[in-house]
């Protein structure tokens, strides 16, 4: 190369790094293979991401509990003489639980006991007056037989009420009886005893059970659900529990209730966004039935996901498919080489698992092989690492639209000389610039960042296809650049 091609490249480079400054990074950035030394990014191995299904599933809160619940209502017309059990205790079937005042009841008993005698006494009485008429009757003269005949009647019905109010004061002394009888409540079910409420009502003034009790045996799960999210749930629908403390530890399920018609009564309940601000969203419960309750502990707090194959062992690499980059017929992921740096490897890809939303890689990818999400900026050559405290987001990869400007403009400065020259936007030209700008000038999208020849008839390695103009500062670096002497070798 002669020394006046020399020497408009250098004045041209001189001119662009002074002009753009930013660009002219990006240009050694993407030639020079390392990038910028601050970028770094984060890679996981392929086995630890296959091995996290579930981590991309919608999950709901849950307890264990018993699969049947037995509330006890106290009636609200008696007091309780004595309770027999207190929270914790477990229960039979028959075990008494506590036992009503019948004092009262005993002697409202005994008092319609007399009335019911009197009653009949007075049937007795009415009897025998109507025997009496009667004979009586028979022997009046004519003229008097009506008198005698209508008061008979008239004692007649006398008798037909007093057999009716027999009746009703024997059913009445019978429902007092039956609750005499009743006046110790025995459990209906064996369990646990999980609540006895001494008010009749909660501090929303709802009515509480006074006592209830768990059944001991077969577990279910009680879910809970916003009202944005419930309708993504139906009865039917299969469910994987996961353990809060093992996540490999899980049970199947299915959905066997959702009751949208009593909401959760607690105070923690999410809150959505709408037009109007953030409102409180409204929960309701939803039951879970489980295939097996082994290794389950009433109360248990665990994670409800649906079941969308996450926990089936598939052979062979199964990876997200938002980690695979497809270009045409050509898929590529990027991976961290051994000497911690990233590329592009090429991929093969299998068959796809639409439930999981991932392809099944055949070849191209071990399990131990660290792999990077796909993000907007990536280049080959950046440093990778495992751990992720070690990235520093303020570099240039995270930050394109120039957030280290107080570096840059310095750098600028120092080739420009105009202390207080600001770079222009992306798409601007920037007066005295030779109406270049970065976005012309600098392809700063895709791979390998390059300085484009905007004519497409300059020689190789030639930013100008024309001498420069004498007197301009292009010419005096040439006339300096012919000036020097070639050193050795070149």
């Amino acid at each position: 190369m002669n020394k006046k091609k020399m020497g408009i490249i250098a004045a041209a480079v001189v001119v662009v790094v002074a002009a753009t400054g930013g660009g002219a990074w990006y240009f050694l950035k993407g030639n020079g293979g390392s990038g910028n030394s601050a970028d770094k990014v984060y890679v996981e191995t392929v086995e630890s991401l296959t091995s996290a299904n579930s981590g991309s599933q919608s999950r709901y809160s849950g307890v264990v509990e018993a699969q049947e619940t037995w509330d006890v209502n106290k009636d609200a017309e008696r007091e309780i003489k004595e309770v027999f059990v207190k929270k914790g205790d477990m229960v039979e079937e028959g075990t008494p639980l506590f036992e009503y005042d019948m004092e009262e009841v005993e002697g409202e008993i005994q008092q319609a006991q007399l009335e019911l005698e009197g009653m009949q006494n007075e049937i007795s009485s009415l009897q025998s007056q109507i025997n009496q008429l009667t004979k009586e009757r028979n022997s009046a003269p004519a003229e008097d037989k009506f008198e005698y005949t209508a008061d008979i009647q008239e004692k007649q019905n006398s008798i037909k009420q007093s057999e009716y109010n027999i009746e009703s004061k024997k059913a009445e002394i019978q429902k007092k009886q039956e609750s005499m009888e009743k006046a110790v409540v025995t459990s209906k079910i064996a369990g646990v005893v999980k609540a006895i409420n001494e008010t009749e009502s909660d501090m929303m003034g709802e009515s509480t059970a006074y006592m209830t009790v768990l059944a001991v045996g077969d577990y279910r799960v009680k879910g809970t659900v916003t009202e944005t999210n419930v309708q993504f749930l139906s009865e039917g629908q299969p469910v994987i529990l996961r353990s809060r403390i093992d996540e490999e530890q899980t049970w199947a399920g299915t959905i066997n209730k959702i009751d949208t018609q009593n909401e959760e009564k607690n105070d923690n309940n999410g809150y959505y966004e709408s037009d109007g601000g953030a409102e409180k969203a409204t929960k309701y419960p939803f039951y879970v039935t489980l295939e097996s309750s082994e290794g389950l502990m009433m109360g248990q707090h665990i994670f409800i996901e649906m079941d969308e194959g996450q926990t089936e062992q598939k052979e062979g690499i199964w990876l997200f498919e938002a980690y695979i980059v497809q270009e045409e017929e050509t898929a590529f992921v990027w991976v961290a080489n051994d000497k911690n740096r990233l590329e592009k490897r090429e991929v093969e890809l299998g068959e796809y698992d639409e439930n999981l939303g991932a392809y099944e890689i055949t070849s191209g990818l071990a399990k131990e092989d660290a792999i990077a999400f796909p993000m907007e900026g990536l280049y080959e050559g950046v440093a990778t690492v495992t751990d992720m405290s070690e990235v520093d987001y303020s570099s240039p990869l995270y930050n394109p639209e120039g957030e280290e400007g107080d570096e840059m403009s310095e750098e600028g400065d120092d080739m420009s000389g105009e202390g207080d020259e600001t770079f222009p936007e992306d798409g601007e030209n920037s007066d005295g610039d030779a109406g270049m700008t970065p976005e012309s000038d600098f392809d700063l999208g895709g791979e390998g960042r390059r300085l484009d020849d905007s004519n497409g008839d300059s020689e190789e390695g030639e930013l100008y296809s024309e001498s420069p103009e004498e007197g301009s500062e292009e010419s005096d670096i040439q006339e300096n650049v012919d000036d020097e002497e070639p050193q050795d070798g070149e």
